[in-house]
């Protein structure tokens, strides 16, 4: 591979080390490791301050300045030539109690790497190029999840994430207290300087690029979610003693609203409907005593605005006719990624000679908030066998290479944009 070239995007994918990044995949995994072969680190945790430190040695080693803000959200940021806002880049540490090695952590992992790369071929960008370690994306130690983007986009979230408490009763602002101790040295990012664009490289968490035996996935966007709260009364009674046509089954209530609801949800967004029922509570949850109550969860995704207020109105009818309460828990529309930042991501893949698929993101990302913030885009990498927040999740090596050589030309034309 000649590595003697002149454009500057196309020297700094070549440059990058596909053994230096696949070991830093590697040594972060330790970090939590788990027998089954998977990463328990929560956010915040001692296992997390441990390997922040680790992060924060080699983006020290690196040349990197260290920052940090309210939020605990960590920023390893190389200088550029001129004094112009950063092209920031990166994703989380965090993982979910029985999650694999990748999710999140080969975004920030990459992004070093891009500077690592960068340094190697000895390129100095206009812009500074800034890698963000976002805190609690996951939301498994502290609700709600994504904390760190959310908070770094509206500073105002801050002052009730900070009452929110773990299940050992640990505050947020308890965590960010330890966290502080931790880094002493740690100086705060300045307020106030927008960002010119963020580009998060992922896995996919789903099946589609393996699918389509496509290596690289350009993201035009993330998609819409509603969740939603339905609870479903009838009579608690004996079981063998009530007739059938007698009984008030909160059961027999609960499945026929979940078919219903599946069939209007599927008749209105087609393809592209994900609706899943995901968390089921009975009561009296006896096996000899007919259900009084059944409350479950509605988790409704599409990437049309129209289709998620649809799907709003035709649950209130169908709850209406049938009886039952319900409870709008969350509701996030559709983000839609700018066409200049896009455009970016996919030139990359070309350059790179690697074929690419244009999709939706199914799962949130840090990047749902940051394009509040500034332009912004995603590029995704397969998940083997679709399957993520699991210790089996994995991607082929020459993805993870192949995906950091992209993210590294993408990054040096956003950094070197001028106005």
């Amino acid at each position: 591979m000649n590595l003697h070239v002149s454009d500057p995007a196309l020297a700094a994918a070549l440059r990058v080390d596909a053994a230096r990044l696949l070991a830093s995949i590697a040594t972060l995994a330790t970090f939590g490791a788990c027998a089954d072969g998977g990463v328990n680190r929560p956010a915040l945790s001692s296992t997390d301050l441990d390997a922040r430190r680790h992060l924060i040695e080699r983006a020290l080693e690196l040349g990197c300045t260290v920052h940090t803000d309210a939020c605990a959200n960590l920023f390893f940021r190389r200088e550029g030539s001129k004094p112009l806002p950063p092209v920031l880049t990166g994703s989380h540490i965090d993982t979910q109690p029985s999650g694999g090695k990748l999710d999140g952590c080969y975004g920030v992992l990459a992004a070093l790497e891009c500077i690592a790369a960068l340094e190697d071929a000895g390129i100095c960008t206009h812009r500074p190029l800034e890698v963000v370690a976002w805190t609690n994306e996951e939301g498994t130690r502290f609700q709600p999840g994504a904390m760190g983007s959310s908070a770094f986009v509206d500073p105002s979230r801050m002052a009730r994430y900070r009452d929110a408490r773990d299940a050992a009763g640990v505050t947020l602002a308890d965590a960010l207290d330890t966290h502080a101790h931790a880094f002493p040295t740690l100086e705060m990012r300045p307020d106030g300087e927008t960002a010119h664009a963020f580009v998060e490289l992922h896995i996919e968490q789903g099946p589609l690029l393996e699918i389509a035996s496509v290596p690289l996935g350009v993201v035009s966007g993330i998609q819409g979610v509603r969740w939603y709260t339905v609870r479903c009364a009838g009579t608690a009674a004996h079981a063998g003693t009530t007739p059938m046509h007698a009984r008030r089954d909160a059961m027999t209530l609960a499945i026929d609203m979940r078919a219903q609801i599946e069939a209007f949800a599927t008749t209105l967004g087609g393809e592209h409907t994900r609706v899943t029922f995901g968390r089921w509570s009975v009561e009296p949850n006896s096996i000899n005593t007919i259900p009084a109550c059944v409350t479950f969860t509605i988790d409704f995704r599409h990437p049309d605005a129209a289709v998620l207020d649809a799907f709003d109105r035709q649950l209130a009818e169908c709850a209406a006719r049938c009886g039952v309460a319900v409870e709008t828990l969350f509701d996030h529309p559709p983000v839609h990624f700018p066409h200049t930042v896009v455009r970016h991501v996919a030139n990359a893949c070309a350059a790179l000679g690697a074929r690419s698929l244009t999709l939706n993101s199914g799962a949130f990302h840090d990047a749902m908030y940051l394009a509040k913030h500034c332009p912004t885009a995603m590029l995704f990498v397969p998940s083997r066998g679709g399957i993520s927040h699991n210790p089996l999740e994995a991607t082929n090596d020459e993805h993870l290479v192949l995906g950091t050589r992209a993210l590294a030309h993408c990054l040096v034309h956003l950094c070197n944009e001028t106005p």
